[in-house]
């Protein structure tokens, strides 16, 4: 069996791709995806919102726009550099923390959530247990909210990447079928040319992320198909890229 690739840090991925980011495809939809956020959460004007794993700032800055007080936390500086200009060419407000996820929390601060577009939530590194990685991004955000407070979530679909694998995936040991876990080379076309990266990932299925968000202390009121483009209330789709979690802390 052939040794596996040493996984690809995600910090320093996301530090040396956030200039080029917002070239990608899927984030012309911000603005579809905060009015979808807006009506779904009913929140009043001021009313506070955590956006873990915000990335260059896409989905805080049009929040903060709609009058809401939001505080951004991502792991990477190159990220929040880019997210700390977007803030500043909007002319609004935004708390950004450099942090990671696992990590940090603000006990009962906010209002609601986002967790969107694997913000950390899947991203594990070479020693990473995923179950114990994501599970602290789950309770971390649910020690931050109020009670009550919604909190969306968007994660890979597990089913959509396990329909690909082959008999041959686990006999080249990029694939093992007892613990869930993918480690692979890929090749992904962004946006400043065509990088090879190594991935290392924990194939999560929907009624395995939900049983964790409940052990998080939420309630999970819907599951739905969460792909960039395609948000709506409606059934997953086995081969669609992401999937959301609609929760509320109980």
């Amino acid at each position: 069996m052939p040794d596996s690739p040493t996984p690809t840090s995600w910090r320093a991925f996301f530090d040396a791709h956030a200039p080029n980011y917002l070239r990608n495809p899927f984030t012309r939809y911000t603005l579809a995806e905060v009015n979808f956020l807006v009506e779904l959460f009913g929140l009043v004007e001021g009313a506070s919102i955590l956006d873990m794993g915000c990335g260059t700032g896409r989905h805080a800055v049009e929040l903060a726009r709609r009058g809401y007080r939001v505080t951004g936390v991502d792991l990477s500086e190159g990220m929040l550099a880019q997210a700390r200009s977007a803030v500043l060419a909007a002319g609004v407000e935004v708390e950004l923390v450099q942090a990671d996820a696992t990590a940090w929390r603000r006990e009962r601060a906010f209002d609601a959530a986002i967790c969107l577009c694997e913000g950390g939530f899947g991203l594990i590194g070479p020693e990473d247990d995923a179950e114990v990685h994501d599970y602290r991004i789950l309770e971390n955000v649910s020690a931050s909210l109020k009670a009550g407070a919604p909190f969306v979530l968007t994660g890979l679909n597990g089913y959509q990447i396990i329909r690909q694998m082959r008999d041959e995936n686990v006999a080249q040991g990029s694939f093992d079928p007892a613990t869930m876990i993918a480690h692979y080379r890929d090749d992904w076309d962004l946006p400043e040319g065509r990088r090879e990266v190594n991935v290392r990932e924990r194939l999560f299925i929907p009624p395995e992320v939900v049983a964790m968000l409940r052990r998080a202390g939420f309630e999970v009121r819907h599951v739905w198909g969460g792909t960039a483009g395609e948000w709506g209330e409606r059934p997953v789709k086995l081969d669609e890229i992401e999937v959301m979690y609609v929760c509320r802390k109980r």
